[in-house]
């Protein structure tokens, strides 16, 4: 009788053991996932993928925006966190859309030249390293070359993209070298500086999102201008609260501030001083042979448990170069 009884829980408890095996959640999120991340190489752009699906375009040739962008991101969910490129009539606000695509690296002035509104060019030179997914992160590497609007150029720059799954959303590292290999470089005094994100307009302040940084400042108003590491925007899409935090890496060769605004810009900017009311104007110069080190990153995000400080601290032992 008692060997019976044991034979039966026996029975149980291997019952148990291969349905939670089934089960999809018995592994974790991270564990399945990050092994999805994927892309796919087409002429003017890189598609990420996961599981198949897109969450998002890199785009390094378009004859509007003269610089490369990241477009279209997505959460694995395929809830859209940045605005749709290009807007929408009816349902996004139409401004900016050649300026703000989704999240960028963008300068509004390098030796008076405008590369932010699409006045000079950051031409696409070729792949220093074509996209590959190693123990589930995806990284690739790219050679650009600014130009004058004149068609003179003035600067090489060197991009390596590094995408991460991060609980149910994912971190992208923008880890850029500006190098002066034609003459001294410049870097003025404007807002529209460094490194933005333009978000979805369902979680913009004014439909009732909200910005946050890493000093404890909430809206747009009060947090606009202010030095933090990082800064989050987020809000519900679909009964989904998601967002974006955007970082700065402290090896940044400046005090970070913010251009955030309430229709759902924001701005890393290392260059600012009088744009941000501090003062007279400074400018920012590498000296011919030079090189200029920026390194950021953005986090997309869903859930209630999201922890931007305890993002921006794994972010900050992710550079290895």
């Amino acid at each position: 009788m008692i060997d019976s009884i044991s034979n039966r829980l026996r029975l149980a408890l291997v019952s148990v053991c291969v349905a939670c095996l089934a089960c999809p959640s018995a592994a974790t999120a991270d564990d399945k996932s990050a092994a999805d991340l994927g892309f796919e190489t087409k002429d003017d752009r890189i598609v990420l993928t996961h599981s198949g699906r897109p969450i998002g375009d890199y785009v390094f040739r378009d004859p509007k925006i003269l610089r490369p962008y990241f477009s279209n991101l997505r959460l694995p969910s395929q809830v859209q966190v940045t605005r749709r490129h290009p807007p929408v009539s009816g349902k996004d606000a139409m401004d900016h859309a050649d300026m703000h695509p989704g999240v960028w690296l963008a300068f509004g002035s390098i030796n008076d030249e405008d590369f932010w509104r699409n006045k000079a060019k950051i031409e696409h030179v070729r792949m220093l390293a074509v996209p590959s997914v190693t123990d589930g992160q995806l990284t690739f590497a790219t050679e650009e070359r600014l130009w004058r609007a004149n068609g003179d150029p003035l600067a090489r720059m060197e991009n390596r993209i590094t995408v991460t799954r991060r609980g149910r959303g994912w971190r992208l590292i923008w880890d850029a070298r500006i190098i002066a290999d034609v003459r001294e470089l410049q870097f003025g005094d404007q807002e529209e500086m460094g490194f933005g994100v333009r978000v979805a307009t369902e979680i913009t302040e004014k439909n009732g999102g909200l910005i946050r940084n890493s000093e404890g400042l909430k809206t747009a108003k009060d947090s606009w201008g202010k030095p933090a590491a990082w800064c989050d925007y987020s809000g519900t899409i679909d009964g989904r609260q998601v967002g974006v935090t955007l970082m700065s890496h402290p090896t940044n060769p400046a005090t970070t501030r913010w251009h955030n605004r309430d229709y759902g810009l924001s701005v890393a900017n290392a260059f600012g001083h009088s744009a941000f009311k501090l003062g007279d104007p400074q400018v920012t110069t590498i000296p011919k042979g030079g090189t200029l080190k920026l390194v950021h990153a953005a986090v997309f995000h869903e859930g209630d448990d999201h922890d931007p400080a305890a993002e921006y601290q794994q972010f900050i032992p992710a550079i290895a170069r």
